[in-house]
This record gives C-alpha cells, structure tokens and sequence, in this order.
C-alpha cells in the first residue's frame, strides 16, 4: 500500500514539472481498445532511449502504479537506488543467474497489478540499430501469467526542443501467438520476435501519425 501511497504523492507533486520539461503528446492505435487508463492486470512494454523512459511512463499511466523491471545499475546509485526502491522498481541483477524478478512481476500481476519491462535489456549504443533484440523475459511472462501486453513506443525526445512523443498499442494476447505444433522454446522465440515487430509498427504509426 505503501508504494501506492508513494507513487500517487510523487506524480501528482511532480506533474506540473513533467509537464512543462517533457510536454509529452500520447497518441493511440486504437483509442477505443486501448487509452491511458489500463484495467486490471498488464504488461507494458516499450523501446528503450533513455532512463528517462520510466518516468515518461510514470505519467503517459498516471492513473495506475507502474511497476518497472529495472537493472542493478541503477539501485546502485544513491540516493536514485532508494527512490526507485520506494516506488516499487524491480530489481533485476543482469550479471547473476538470478530470476527472482520474475516472481515478483508475477506477484504483481496476480494481484491485478501493472508491470513494465524494456526487452531491450539495455540501452542502445550510439550507432546500433534499433531497437535491439529482445530478450525473453517480456514474452516469458506474459505467458507464464496470462496478461496483456501493451506495447508502447517512445520517440526519446526528452530535454529537447521536441515534444515527447509516445503512441500506445492495442493490448497482445500472448497466448494466441504461440503454436501447439512448436516447442516451448519456439514458441518463447516466436512471441518475442512478434513483440518487437509491434514495437517497430508502432515506431511507424507514430511516424505517421505525427506528420
């Protein structure tokens, strides 16, 4: 209840700030599916620009809690590791053969709760294409626990003198992309490959969108 309380107070302290900095302009694929406001239990997915892309989302869903699967990295760093520790970020140890954070989205999950991940993993070096491969955790999941999944783009225009821009997805059943002729590991392949095709349709929706 705690993280609830925690997160509510933070974005409504800080919307004014987020939203003379970012002037974030959301667009949809599909309004009538999909807006803002997500029912019930989610996963949300996105590219990944910036450590900024959090908290993007953070008001892009303001009227959920979102809790992000997040690297090591950045609990490390204090006092930023305690104030995503106190907003209920997930943490995931890329360097250890550990996957308690996947128990932990599913917790969250059964309870009706709202998880992000970037599939990415990591942040794109400068000259990469992106978005990166996925890894599977995102795909993992969404089959183990049965949620949606609601892809997300961000065009990662922060701080700048361009507007954010995201564009929300219609939500995915994983389950109906898998095959009962593959293996689980086909089918664990196949829906991450179908997740970030999503996430770069989207990428051109925005595109278009945005003209």
């Amino acid at each position: 209840m705690w993280i609830k309380l925690w997160n509510a107070f933070v974005k409504i302290t800080a919307y004014p700030v987020q939203k003379a900095v970012f002037r974030t302009k959301v667009y949809y694929e599909d309004k009538r599916v999909q807006r803002r406001h997500i029912k019930g239990k989610a996963i949300v997915i996105s590219n990944h620009t910036s450590v900024w892309d959090y908290a993007i989302y953070l008001f892009v869903f303001f009227t959920r809690t979102f809790r992000c699967q997040m690297a090591e990295v950045l609990f490390e760093k204090q006092p930023l590791g305690l104030f995503l520790k106190m907003m209920g970020g997930i943490f995931v140890n890329r360097n250890a053969f550990d996957f308690g954070f996947v128990s932990k989205s599913q917790e969250i999950l059964d309870k009706g709760g709202v998880v992000g991940i970037f599939p990415e993993s990591r942040l794109p070096l400068k000259n990469e294409k992106r978005p990166l491969e996925f890894k599977p955790s995102a795909a993992y999941l969404a089959l183990l626990s049965g949620a949606p999944v609601i892809p997300v783009f961000t065009n990662g225009k922060y701080f700048t003198w361009q507007r954010a821009r995201v564009i929300i997805g219609t939500p995915i059943d994983a389950q109906a992309l898998t095959d009962s002729k593959l293996s689980e590991k086909e089918n664990l392949a196949a829906v991450t490959k179908a997740l970030r095709d999503k996430i770069i349709d989207l990428e051109r929706q925005l595109n278009e969108q945005a003209k």
